[in-house]
């Protein structure tokens, strides 16, 4: 009687195995290089959060200045100084602080500011101009927003804050608040 053996069925096994091993590990990296970007998103809208309430909040402390501080294309690539200490006490410094702030200027690594988004810019607009007439009494309405570039893909927004500053639209994030400017000496 004659035994058959088969051999390398161990070797096949093996091999199956290392194949499917290699599919879950590249499976797993591409898991984590999205986990990265997703990350660097949530931080990127963070800071755009916290820069959008910083001028929120120097919009509503000069109330009785604020059409001084409509302005577009604030931060990357506008013309304000590095240094604003030259400039008085008010809208115009305020801006100059802000385009600092969106530029990254609050954290640097080798002379590289890196403290805000990826091409920050900062919008200001009058929506509603105040009007302390008697009898009338509107308050203004001033809009900031903040846009700068993401790193995938999305739904364009409609605001024009840093349109086609960013190449593709759909990689342009944009954030907005609306500052009320109340007519307290209105009858």
């Amino acid at each position: 009687m004659l035994k058959n053996h088969q051999h390398g069925v161990t070797m096949i096994e093996v091999l199956v195995t290392i194949v499917i091993l290699a599919f879950g590990l590249l499976g797993i990296a591409v898991f984590q290089s999205k986990a990265s970007v997703g990350s660097i998103e949530s931080y990127q809208r963070a800071q755009a959060v916290i820069l959008l309430d910083d001028m929120t909040a120097r919009v509503q402390g000069n109330p009785k200045n604020s059409a001084a501080y409509e302005s577009s294309n604030i931060g990357t690539g506008d013309a304000q100084p590095a240094d604003c200490n030259a400039l008085g006490a008010g809208a115009a410094r305020d801006v100059c602080e802000w385009s600092n702030s969106l530029k990254g200027a609050a954290e640097s690594d080798s002379n590289t500011k890196v403290g805000a988004m990826i091409g920050a810019r900062g919008c200001i607009s009058m929506l509603q101009v105040a009007d302390p007439s008697p009898g009338v009494c509107k308050p203004g309405i001033v809009q900031v927003a903040v846009a700068w570039q993401g790193l995938h893909a999305t739904q364009a927004p409609s605001m024009d804050c840093g349109k086609n500053q960013f190449g593709d639209e759909t990689y342009r994030r944009l954030i907005a608040a609306q500052v009320l400017i109340p007519q307290l000496e209105c009858k």
